[in-house]
């Protein structure tokens, strides 16, 4: 996704914060493609409404038409490739600011979840559900350079759900780094 302004990134931030469209895109991701029938069907709304939520999140390009599988009235859909880096919240405008505020606290729920169920999932280190927590000294550059690596492995080994090999499964990662508060380690104050 390019650069976008502040108003395209209120806009998107609100859009990703509206629990249908997250319902609809997390949808789209697990089986590809869907339409506004579908969908309603799927996640107990109206066709109308859920057809409303489709053409917003397509002007915002999180996903797009299927044209080979539309036809009259029947329009298909399918998420598009998405990555959004969030600026520092310093040069963000205000509302700017309060629509990323609400959509981060809507992730850490999603992801407090995800992480409980990920310890409820662990079967061992063959199993799918995997969970690792570590801590080491890295410098801002070690960090950038980390992150950069991280990428290029999810790059390598993921796939489009159109190009999953049989027997992959969609998978929920996340990364998180931060510094360790000064003083503290582990959540124990360190020193006198």
């Amino acid at each position: 996704m390019s650069e976008l302004t502040s108003a395209e990134r209120t806009a998107l931030y609100k859009s990703l914060g509206n629990p249908l469209r997250r319902r609809i895109l997390d949808y789209l991701g697990r089986h590809g493609e869907a339409n506004s029938t579908v969908l309603a069907r799927e996640l107990g709304e109206s066709s109308g409404t859920t057809s409303y939520h489709l053409r917003k999140l397509a002007e915002q390009r999180l996903i797009e038409e299927i044209p080979e599988k539309s036809g009259g009235r029947e329009r298909w859909w399918r998420s598009l490739p998405f990555s959004h880096t969030a600026p520092d919240p310093a040069t963000m405008a205000p509302e700017d600011y309060a629509a990323a505020e609400h959509f981060a606290l809507l992730k850490i729920e999603v992801d407090t979840r995800l992480f409980r169920h990920a310890h409820q999932q662990y079967r061992g280190p063959e199993g799918w559900a995997q969970v690792q927590r570590t801590g080491t000294w890295m410098t801002k550059d070690d960090l950038h350079e980390f992150v950069r690596a991280y990428q290029a492995l999810l790059d390598r080994y993921g796939h489009a759900p159109q190009d999953a090999p049989e027997g992959a499964r969609h998978m929920s990662l996340r990364f998180y780094a931060a510094p360790e508060a000064v003083g503290e380690w582990n959540g124990e104050p360190t020193g006198p």
